[in-house]
């Protein structure tokens, strides 16, 4: 709905929601996109959002053993829930499932509420006026929240907090989350 608001085609809202399985990323890209920053900007915030999930994949590879042929195919379902449930399960039979069952039912509802949020976004109007542009990154800072444990972790999330809504007023759009992601090699370099 909020891409479909801020000006995408429904082909274009849709092939966006089956190819960047990420929602941090697609409410990164389309915002900045939204918010008249350059395609480059919003493709760089979506990018470094999305990188995380590689280092979900290098943890996942080797708890869930897949054979090579199904990697490329299990790739596109290495996200913050997937890698959530099979993390959380106690042997290698159940963390598969965890992850394909978890994987598959994200990926048909996401899909079909991004195919039934851009068909309805005409009907409601400006998605900003009803809030429904902050869901995502709300949704995404709820499942970040209780992983940031260490002292460590607390100081990286308040500069990435600082860095981005400091800059925000005087960068173009998607810049200031691409300077968010600055945080964690400052606080690890210091």
């Amino acid at each position: 709905m909020t891409s479909a608001g801020s000006g995408l085609t429904l082909t274009q809202t849709c092939a966006l929601s089956l190819l960047v399985f990420t929602g941090a990323s697609q409410f990164a890209l389309v915002g900045a996109l939204a918010a008249g920053g350059s395609a480059l900007a919003a493709a760089a915030g979506a990018f470094f959002l999305g990188a995380r999930n590689a280092f979900y994949g290098l943890r996942l590879s080797q708890l869930l053993a897949l054979p090579r042929v199904l990697r490329p195919f299990a790739a596109q379902w290495v996200i913050d829930e997937t890698a959530a449930v099979s993390l959380a399960q106690p042997t290698r039979r159940s963390a598969r499932i965890g992850f394909a069952v978890t994987g598959l039912t994200l990926y048909v509802l996401w899909n079909l509420t991004t195919l039934l949020g851009a068909l309805g976004a005409d009907a409601i109007g400006d998605t900003r006026a009803w809030g429904l542009d902050a869901a995502g990154p709300a949704v995404f800072l709820a499942l970040l929240a209780p992983m940031v444990k260490s002292g460590t972790e607390r100081v990286v999330a308040g500069l990435a907090v600082l860095l981005g809504l400091g800059l925000l007023p005087v960068l173009p759009a998607g810049v200031p989350v691409l300077a968010a992601a600055l945080a964690a090699p400052l606080v690890l370099w210091v």
